[in-house]
C-alpha cells in the first residue's frame, strides 16, 4: 500500500509540473490513474444516429476501431472518425460502460493538480465560468479583466498558458481575446461541439485542436486589436443628408456607416462623398451621398492584409463575432499605433548605443566577456542582459565611479530590458504610457555620467 501511495503521489506531482502552461492530454489521465490502457470509448452523434468506437492505448493515444488510426488529440480523433471539420473531442468521447466524458475526467484531474493558491484560484474561477457557459449564461468580461485573473496586464508570453487553462476547462472566448483590444468585452463560452461545412454562427470562434504545438504560429496583429467593437457612428438610409452632416460635425467624424440593420452595411457617408453629391446635384439627398464602395472585414482579419484598402479608402468597417458592424479602423489609427511603437524602439536604440559607448571607454572587451561568462568579440554584440551582468559586478561598478545607487540602477535596467523585449516581440497591446519616459530618463542619466569612468 505504501508503494502504491508513493506511485500515486509521484504521478500527482508530475501532473502538477506538466499541466502548468499547457493543455491536458490523454496521457495525463493515464498517469493520474483516471483512465487505463484498453479503455473503450464511444462517440455518438445521436442527431444522425451514428456512433464511432475507439480504444485508449498504453501510449495515451486514441485508436479508432475503424481503420486503426491513432491520435494524441481527442478532437482530431473525433474529427477523423466523423469526417467533420472540427469537433471538441473532450466532449465527444465517452467511456463505454461508465458513460463519463473525457472532459469530466479532465476536470477531475484539474481538481487535484492545482498546486498553489494562484492556480487554485484560477481553477475555481474558470470552473464557475464553465458552469455558467453550460447553462447558456456565459460570463462577459473585458480582456483586461480576464488577464488580471493570471495577474498580468498585457498579452505577452503568458497568452499560451491562458489559452491552455481556458481549453482545459472547456472554454474559449468570443470574440477571441487575442484579436481584440484590451477593453473589448468577451464572452467565456464552450466552443461549438461540432463544426461541419456550415458555419457555427459565431465568427472567429473555433474548436481548438488539442495538438497545441502550432497554436502560437497563428498569432498575428488584427484589425480588432485597433477597434474596440463597441459600436460605430452610423445613419439609417431613410434619414436626411442634413442629419448625416450634423452627426459628422457634432462628433468630429470623417465618415459614417450607412446601416439598415446591424449586419446590413449599405455604404458610408464621408465629407468627400457629400461634396461629390453637391457637385452632381443642386439638392442632393442622403442616397446621393452614399459611397457604396466600402470594405467591411471581420475583427480577426490580419491588419497587414487590409493596409492596401486603408491606403485606398482611408478606413474599413469591422464586424464582430456575430457579423454585426461594430467598429472602424482608419489610417490615423494605424499611424498612431505604429508611432506609439516606433518611438520607444528608437529610444531603446539610443540607450543601447550610449551604454555600449560607456563600456567601450571604461573596459576592454576581454574583461567584459569574462564578467558576462560568454564568448564576446565585439561591444556591438552586447545585449541588455550583458549590461546588467556588468553592473551587477561590484568591481566593474566601482570602476565606473558613478555616484548612484547600484541596486536601483540595475532594477530600472532590468525593467527596461523587459519593456524592450515586449517591444521587439511586437505584442498587440499598447506600449505602456511611461515606457518612452523611462527610456529617455535612463539615457539622460547615462549621458550625465558617461565621462566619469
Amino acid at each position: 500500500m505504501e508503494g502504491g501511495a508513493d506511485v500515486t503521489e509521484e504521478a500527482s506531482c508530475r501532473a502538477k509540473y506538466l499541466i502548468d502552461g499547457r493543455r491536458v492530454t490523454v496521457s495525463d489521465l493515464l498517469a493520474a490513474g483516471l483512465i487505463s490502457a484498453g479503455t473503450e470509448l464511444r462517440f455518438e452523434r445521436s442527431r444522425i444516429g451514428v456512433s464511432y468506437n475507439a480504444t485508449v492505448t498504453a501510449q495515451g493515444r486514441i485508436r479508432l476501431d475503424h481503420g486503426g488510426e491513432e491520435f494524441r488529440s481527442p478532437s482530431r480523433a473525433a474529427s477523423v472518425a466523423a469526417g467533420a471539420r472540427a469537433i471538441d473531442g473532450w466532449r465527444a468521447w465517452k467511456e463505454v460502460g461508465q458513460g463519463r466524458l473525457l472532459d469530466a475526467l479532465r476536470q477531475e484531474l484539474l481538481e487535484g493538480t492545482a498546486a498553489d493558491a494562484k492556480h487554485k484560484s484560477i481553477h475555481q474561477r474558470l470552473r464557475e465560468a464553465r458552469e455558467h457557459a453550460d447553462h447558456g449564461e456565459p460570463e462577459r468580461v473585458s480582456v483586461r479583466e480576464l488577464l488580471l485573473l493570471w495577474g498580468i496586464g498585457q498579452r505577452g508570453d503568458q497568452v499560451g498558458q491562458i489559452e491552455a487553462d481556458l481549453a482545459n476547462h472547456g472554454l474559449t472566448t468570443s470574440p477571441s481575446f487575442r484579436a481584440v483590444t484590451l477593453d473589448t468585452v468577451v464572452s467565456l463560452i464552450t466552443p461549438p461541439e461540432e463544426v461541419v461545412e456550415e458555419t457555427s454562427g459565431i465568427e472567429g470562434v473555433r474548436v481548438v485542436d488539442d495538438e497545441e504545438d502550432d497554436v502560437d504560429l497563428e498569432i498575428h496583429f488584427t484589425v480588432g486589436n485597433l477597434s474596440p467593437l463597441i459600436g460605430v457612428g452610423f445613419v439609417n438610409p431613410n434619414e436626411s443628408l442634413d442629419a448625416a452632416i450634423t452627426s459628422l460635425t457634432l462628433n468630429n467624424y470623417s465618415q459614417l456607416a450607412v446601416l439598415s440593420g446591424a449586419r446590413n452595411l449599405r455604404g458610408a457617408v464621408t465629407w468627400r462623398s457629400i461634396v461629390n453629391a453637391f457637385h452632381r446635384k443642386a439638392e442632393p439627398n442622403l442616397t446621393d451621398a452614399i459611397d457604396a464602395d466600402v470594405e467591411s472585414v471581420p475583427y480577426y482579419r490580419d491588419l497587414f492584409d487590409v493596409l492596401p484598402e486603408l491606403q485606398r479608402k482611408e478606413f474599413v468597417f469591422v464586424w464582430d463575432e456575430t457579423k454585426a458592424v461594430k467598429g472602424i479602423v482608419t489610417t490615423s489609427d494605424v499611424v498612431r499605433f505604429f508611432g506609439e511603437v516606433s518611438a520607444p524602439i528608437l529610444q531603446v536604440g539610443e540607450l543601447d548605443r550610449t551604454l555600449r559607448w560607456i563600456l567601450r571607454t571604461a573596459f576592454d572587451i576581454e574583461t567584459v566577456a569574462q564578467v558576462c561568462g560568454r564568448d564576446i568579440t565585439s561591444f556591438e554584440r552586447l545585449t541588455m542582459g550583458d549590461y546588467k551582468r556588468v553592473m551587477e559586478n561590484k568591481a566593474m561598478w566601482e570602476r565606473l565611479q558613478w555616484r548612484l545607487d547600484r541596486a536601483t540602477v540595475i532594477a530600472r535596467l532590468d525593467e527596461i530590458r523587459d519593456l524592450r523585449n515586449k517591444l521587439l516581440h511586437f505584442h498587440s497591446d499598447p506600449v505602456p504610457a511611461d515606457a518612452a519616459a523611462k527610456f529617455r530618463n535612463f539615457t539622460t542619466m547615462l549621458r550625465q555620467h558617461r565621462g566619469r569612468g
